[in-house]
């Protein structure tokens, strides 16, 4: 039987990598002063939030741990898609580490831990 964190790990850090990439890109597009940039360090901020709560319910296997990472997939595109939009390296790097972060929670997107299940 293999351990239920173990399988959540790398969803985990591709949560994590993902939360410092939006952090990053906010503080860069908000710092620039450039009001274009302005939806997309919103964004950023969003996705931000979401990655964090993510980690914290993945960390505790929590039961509703696929609704988060649900959430926390479709941000990430949203986020993704905003920052192809720019050429700044800082929105390159982070719609990369959202894209690879949408990818590692679609895969528990939907889950129910089987201790947590009220289906």
């Amino acid at each position: 039987m293999t351990n239920p964190t173990e399988d959540l790990e790398p969803c985990m850090k591709a949560c994590a990598e993902a939360l410092l990439a939006t952090r990053q890109c906010a503080n860069a597009c908000i710092r620039s002063g450039d009001r274009l940039l302005e939806a997309c360090a919103l964004l950023d901020l969003d996705c931000a939030a979401v990655c964090e709560a993510t980690i914290g319910v993945l960390s505790r296997e929590s039961a509703h741990h696929g609704d988060f990472c649900a959430l926390c997939a479709h941000l990430c595109r949203a986020c993704a898609d905003e920052c192809e939009k720019h050429q700044h390296a800082h929105c390159r790097r982070c719609a990369q580490a959202c894209r690879a972060c949408a990818a590692a929670c679609d895969v528990h997107a939907g889950e129910r831990h089987a201790l947590g299940a009220h289906a």
